[in-house]
């Protein structure tokens, strides 16, 4: 085993620990919950920075890594509201953007083919966000009571990096799927005047 797939590693260990953690989640086992919790939350950081630094990228990693943060916040999130500390509809809010954002870049490819999407700083703001609040409401749960105005007022704060993630994927790669057909449709054209001028 080389040490080029030590983030994938590391993302594998992530996707597994969601086992113990949703069974402890759904028992109201919070305190180990939260330790499992912070535990996968630096595991992405620790992945992200060896990928980075080292340049241990990989394709297989690059697809893996995103899914694994996105069963982490789900699965967390779904289990909270299912458990009332979070409501259905902010559940809801943050399975839209994820579908539509899912579904945006199907169309991309759809479009215009293969393409290398990397998450924008408002997307990591947004995770960042979510598992500040899902951190919160465990440590408020396990050891100490937070306030009910600060954990409202984190939902809200995570309520507008949704919205504004969402919004920014749309201007984003909106704007690169315009320039990306225009430049197919010019492509196209210089290939049929090429064929022309052959035939003349």
């Amino acid at each position: 085993m080389t040490w080029s797939v030590l983030p994938n590693l590391i993302t594998w260990i992530r996707i597994f620990l969601l086992i113990p953690l949703t069974y402890l989640l759904l028992n109201d086992n919070y305190q180990p919950a939260l330790i499992i919790f912070v535990v996968a939350g630096l595991s992405d950081a620790a992945d992200g920075f060896l990928a980075k630094h080292f340049g241990w990228v990989s394709r297989f990693g690059a697809i893996l890594d995103p899914l694994a943060d996105k069963a982490l916040l789900v699965i967390t999130v779904a289990i909270l509201a299912y458990k009332s500390h979070i409501s259905w509809l902010f559940f809801s809010a943050v399975i839209l953007r994820d579908i539509y954002i899912i579904g945006g870049a199907y169309y991309y490819h759809y479009r215009l083919g293969p393409y290398q999407m990397q998450p924008s700083y408002l997307s990591k703001l947004n995770t960042l966000v979510l598992l500040f609040l899902v951190a919160c409401i465990l440590l408020s749960q396990a050891y100490y009571k937070l306030p009910d105005g600060f954990i409202d007022a984190v939902i809200k704060l995570s309520y507008i990096s949704i919205i504004s993630s969402a919004i920014h994927y749309t201007w984003h790669w909106g704007r690169k799927l315009r320039e990306g057909l225009k430049n197919k449709k010019d492509k196209r054209k210089s290939s049929v005047s090429k064929k022309a001028e052959t035939k003349i």
